[in-house]
């Protein structure tokens, strides 16, 4: 009877904890329990010496603390007196940071319990008819304009047709609205635009990415006053003014709170006349296009020590807008990042004098400085690095692709090579995946979301699989690859891949402190709630919130609980999917069971190390890679959903999903190993994985077979590297190798009749003859054919021709007048 009263009051308790059940249920069941235990004579202790009281009291203590000011009084306010000590604090500037921007999909995630609705109700890649028509056509025309070697190396800059091609075609405009005379593209294109030029240059691509994202345009659209948005955004839709925006300090760049570039209310002289308005000195830097920018947006410490605003004395971070000849304004001589070719540079001020009219969103926005900056940022960093990132691993495996396919070692093709195929399989699963991610954070932007931590993890996982893939080309291409000169398609996106890292928070930033440490913060369902209680100035008002967040907070740790034993005894076969989901439910139900394994270790990782989080950054960032790996997961089902469950992709979707979990687990593992206190870890590891952690990556054979279907022309390899700029000139960087992938195929058949006989020894290649004409005196091939396999032949020593260089052709001026800045 004891065994089977436990089994019923262990059920009662994961019933309740599942549920979520509220306060009285938990009551009314213990007392429930309680008489059960008493009447039907189970000895869990022996009560046979007191009342039947004794009996009921967990009950009977239960339904008293339905009792609000009675549970408020015994219990919630020593419970908060001891989490005010342990909960991280929030500065000013985290505030704004959590503030700004939008949860979606990243609070499902945190949930542990993702409704799939809102996922798959997101809207699929879609682009208007004008979305369309530009991109094949201007961007297509600018894509055949750009010489990336000639950018890179001959002018160090954009070519002046160039320059005027993008600002007559409003490239410089495309977040500007039509009533303003900008293309008023959604996010979805102006991705996709920058994504394609990127495919040539990667400076062009920042070049029309800076002005579209973090700049004075789409700041002076959200919270320009009526009057500022009249006088630039016309201009700067039109290129007639060039923006660029002044963020990152000498001392300060992800830390705000060190910002030194200060501002003072004061009156002083403007235009003859004496008015009210900022004196400012500031010292920015890595300031993406600074050097030829007519319009200085910046950011800096806004102080009234007068009270001359009726703000107070401390305003705080505030955003102005400064033409570049503003007297005092000091842009200084350029950066030259990674050697590639966009405009950059430092820009400076002392004693500046600005009217109050230069202040974005004019005094009403004094003091919100960084919270625009952020709700800015976070739909930039949604589109613009994603963009560039998911459109490098794209065109590295394009070209790699071909590469592999026309190179020959031991008379095969290298890409048939299982150490050559291994690098290509994991470029071509990070194609799928980053595109896949890449169209859908950007579709969730132009439903109105403004994804801050979505867009954080974005920006860090798709410009590392960047670098990843461009390493992995440069390791197949070998000595093509390292040879740099004209003919040289992947060193610019090379040198380029450390400037996608470091840009807009430098991704180690990024990974441990934006997306988990602040995610948590965001995306938790009480977590935020609790610390803002805590810090309430108002005891009475901070307790009563307390209570409702710490009970909501209480309710969820304890279904996670439950939730996560369950989904992992019975190996996720009782999660949710979409009820369209059919053959491919397993896999949303995988999601399901990690995403609340994720939910009850983030939960907890919070909990047990409170303020610490921020410092204990190995452990948040294992955390950020987990949620990276769930939304990479999500992003993937619904692009396969998305393009009609394309059967011939199903087999890559599972590979790339496997791969997931094994990370997954991975980095669950390193969690519990890691976390400092070992009980919780120990009980985290049974709840989550009470059968062991048994996922196996995708299997080689698989893999393998992926690389053999991409070394061929079709429309797979088409998909996995949709929006590139595709050039079959024999002459174009890149349309040389498209062009000798295509005759090698065509010419398959012929080549293997012809490699068959070199083996045999019937025929020899060797520079003083000619092997072709050989295996037709041979009778190895006929006169047509030896046609089609020298047209490939010809074609392949083009596309593996590297440059050369006489030697007066290094003595360059950037190097005779490069000097050390003061």
């Amino acid at each position: 009877m004891l065994l089977l009263w436990l089994l019923v009051a262990l059920a009662v308790v994961v019933t309740l904890s599942y549920r979520q059940a509220p306060l009285w249920q938990w009551g009314v069941a213990f007392i429930v329990l309680g008489l059960l235990a008493r009447l039907d004579g189970v000895t869990v202790i022996d009560f046979s010496p007191l009342p039947l009281i004794i009996a009921l009291l967990p009950g009977i203590i239960v339904l008293l603390l339905c009792i609000d000011d009675l549970r408020r009084a015994v219990f919630t306010t020593p419970v908060y007196q001891a989490v005010r000590s342990i909960l991280p604090r929030v500065s000013k500037t985290e505030q704004e940071a959590l503030d700004a921007g939008t949860v979606g999909w990243d609070a499902e995630l945190f949930s542990g319990d993702p409704d799939w609705k809102k996922l798959t109700s997101i809207r699929p890649l879609t682009l208007s008819d004008e979305e369309q028509a530009f991109l094949d056509g201007p961007v297509e025309e600018l894509c055949a304009m750009l010489d990336d070697w000639d950018i890179r190396n001959e002018r160090m800059d954009l070519s002046p047709e160039v320059w005027d091609f993008l600002k007559q075609k409003g490239f410089l405009g495309l977040v500007i609205g039509k009533e303003h005379g900008g293309l008023g593209f959604s996010a979805q294109a102006q991705s996709m635009v920058v994504s394609k030029i990127s495919s040539r240059s990667v400076a062009a691509g920042i070049t029309v990415m800076v002005p579209n994202s973090l700049g004075p345009g789409e700041l002076l659209e959200r919270y320009g006053k009526p009057e500022q948005r009249e006088k630039y955004l016309g201009p700067l839709a039109r290129g007639e003014e060039v923006p660029c925006f002044a963020l990152t300090g000498v001392h300060s760049g992800s830390d705000a709170g060190a910002m030194r570039d200060v501002g003072v209310v004061t009156k002083g002289t403007y235009e003859g006349e004496e008015v009210l308005g900022v004196r400012l000195t500031w010292d920015k830097r890595y300031i993406t296009l600074a050097p030829i920018a007519t319009l200085i947006g910046l950011a800096f410490d806004l102080h009234d020590p007068d009270n001359l605003l009726g703000k107070g004395r401390d305003i705080g971070i505030t955003l102005a807008l400064i033409p570049h000849d503003h007297p005092g304004v000091e842009v200084g001589r350029r950066h030259f990042p990674a050697r590639q070719a966009f405009m950059n540079g430092p820009v400076r001020g002392t004693d500046v004098f600005i009217p109050l009219d230069f202040l974005i969103g004019g005094t009403d926005h004094a003091g919100q400085g960084w919270r625009m900056l952020m709700e800015c940022l976070s739909t930039g960093r949604a589109i613009s690095l994603p963009a560039i990132g998911s459109m490098s691993i794209k065109q590295s495996l394009r070209v790699t692709s071909a590469y592999a396919r026309i190179r020959r070692q031991f008379n095969i093709p290298i890409g048939i090579m299982e150490g050559v195929a291994e690098p290509l399989s994991g470029m071509l699963k990070d194609a799928y995946t980053y595109e896949a991610a890449r169209r859908l954070t950007a579709s969730m932007v132009d439903e109105g979301q403004r994804p801050a931590v979505i867009s954080a993890l974005l920006k860090y996982r798709t410009t590392e699989a960047m670098r990843d893939s461009i390493n992995g080309a440069f390791d197949i291409h070998g000595g093509r690859a390292i040879q740099e000169g004209p003919k040289n398609y992947l060193f610019g996106g090379y040198m380029a891949s450390p400037v996608a890292i470091t840009v807009e928070g430098a991704n180690i930033l990024t990974r441990t402190l934006m997306t988990f440490a602040q995610g948590v913060l965001r995306a938790h369902p009480f977590l935020y709630k609790e610390i803002r209680a805590a810090q309430d100035t108002d005891r009475r008002d901070g307790i009563k919130a307390f209570d409702a967040a710490f009970g909501g907070h209480t309710s969820f740790m304890l279904r996670n609980m439950s939730a996560s034993l369950l989904y992992g005894l019975t190996n996720s076969a009782i999660c949710s999917h979409p009820e369209e989901a059919g053959d491919m439910a397993h896999w949303y139900r995988q999601v399901h069971r990690y995403a609340q394994d994720f939910a009850l270790v983030a939960d907890w990782t919070t909990v047990f190390l409170g303020g610490d989080l921020k410092r204990k950054q190995m452990i948040s960032g294992r955390m950020a890679d987990i949620l990276g790996d769930l939304y990479m997961m999500c992003s993937v089902l619904k692009r396969f959903e998305d393009e009609g469950r394309i059967a011939e992709d199903r087999a890559l979707i599972e590979a790339i999903l496997r791969d997931h979990i094994a990370r997954m687990e991975a980095n669950f593992g390193s969690v519990f190993a890691n976390f400092p206190n070992r009980v919780a870890a120990n009980v985290m590891k049974a709840l989550c994985f009470p059968l062991g952690r048994h996922a196996k990556p995708s299997r080689d054979r698989d893999n393998y077979r992926f690389v053999r279907a991409v070394l061929r022309p079709g429309a797979f390899r088409d998909r996995l590297t949709m929006g590139a700029y595709v050039s079959t000139a024999p002459q174009d960087v890149t349309g040389v190798l498209e062009d000798a992938f295509i005759k090698v195929t065509e010419a398959e058949e012929i080549e293997a009749r012809f490699t068959k006989a070199l083996r045999k020894g019937t025929i020899e290649r060797r520079h003083d003859r000619d092997a072709i004409a050989d295996a037709v005196a041979a009778g190895v091939i006929g006169e047509n054919e030896a046609g089609i396999l020298r047209a490939s032949d010809e074609a392949t020593e083009e596309a593996v021709a590297v440059d050369d260089f006489a030697e007066d052709a290094f003595s360059r001026p950037i190097s005779r007048h490069a000097e050390a800045a003061e």
